[in-house]
């Protein structure tokens, strides 16, 4: 079975790879983007429907604010680049949710939704900037389709994403929240997780400069991140996150490069 695990790979690796953006670095995508799309509305849509969203009007005005700054910034980049065309079915949506969990995600096609744990957190606009710039860079970045990809792949011999749902719809949905940092456990597939978080630090610290916030900023955000979890995170070799200390030191050298966006 591991033979004929590795044997498939390189074989699908040769038709359905792409490149992430800023970085070149060559990712696994077997899923249609349409898929990804047309499931990223429906798991959104239902997040929504089952979730009191936050009827604070400032903090609710801040998230879409924020979000929007992030969003112009990465279609500008983009279209700087002449790949408008990876955004061509993306239709934003920024929204603030009722919960106390320190969290935030983004699903393709720009359905970002910000809990109000995070807040406090966060602190100010720019805090909240280092956050929804590395989200907005996992969606950007494809890199739910990537892990999508490599868990249809590892648990269910890379079946099409259809056929997964219609034979084993449970344990696809548990594939699908993993793509996006929940319920993932360590394993085979644990550095893609790593490598993914600190490839969206790089591209969100690149989206929040070219949106005008301060990318030094993230250090200090991070600081506080690391202050609240109060040092129960897991050890870094069981978590898809890297450890606190190791994302801040290589945000520290990401700074740099990031810069050069924001002086423009």
């Amino acid at each position: 079975m591991a033979h004929y695990l590795v044997l498939l790979v390189c074989l699908v690796s040769l038709t359905a790879c792409s490149t992430v953006p800023i970085t070149g670095r060559s990712q696994l995508n077997l899923i249609p983007g349409s898929s990804m799309m047309s499931m990223s509305l429906q798991q959104y849509d239902q997040f929504i429907k089952e979730h009191k969203v936050s009827t604070n009007q400032e903090q609710t005005q801040m998230v879409k604010r924020v979000g929007g700054k992030i969003q112009n910034a990465v279609e500008r980049y983009f279209a700087e680049k002449g790949q408008s065309q990876r955004l061509a079915d993306y239709k934003w949506e920024f929204n603030l949710v009722e919960d106390k969990q320190v969290n935030a995600w983004c699903m393709p096609g720009g359905k970002v939704v910000v809990y109000t744990g995070l807040l406090p957190v966060a602190k100010n606009e720019t805090g909240l900037a280092v956050v929804l710039g590395h989200e907005i860079a996992h969606a950007i970045a494809e890199h739910g389709n990537e892990r999508m990809s490599q868990g249809l792949l590892a648990q269910m011999g890379g079946v099409a994403l259809s056929t997964a749902l219609s034979t084993k719809p449970a344990q696809t949905q548990q594939l699908w929240m993993a793509a996006y940092g929940a319920g993932a456990q360590y394993g085979a597939i644990l550095p893609y997780g790593r490598l993914q978080e600190s490839e969206a630090d790089q591209l969100g610290l690149i989206f929040m400069a070219m949106a005008g916030y301060d990318p030094n900023e993230a250090v200090t955000f991070w600081e506080r991140m690391a202050a609240q979890k109060g040092g129960q995170a897991p050890p870094e070799f069981l978590s898809t996150h890297p450890s606190d200390a190791t994302r801040i030191a290589n945000i520290k050298k990401l700074i740099p490069k990031a810069m050069e966006y924001y002086k423009k």
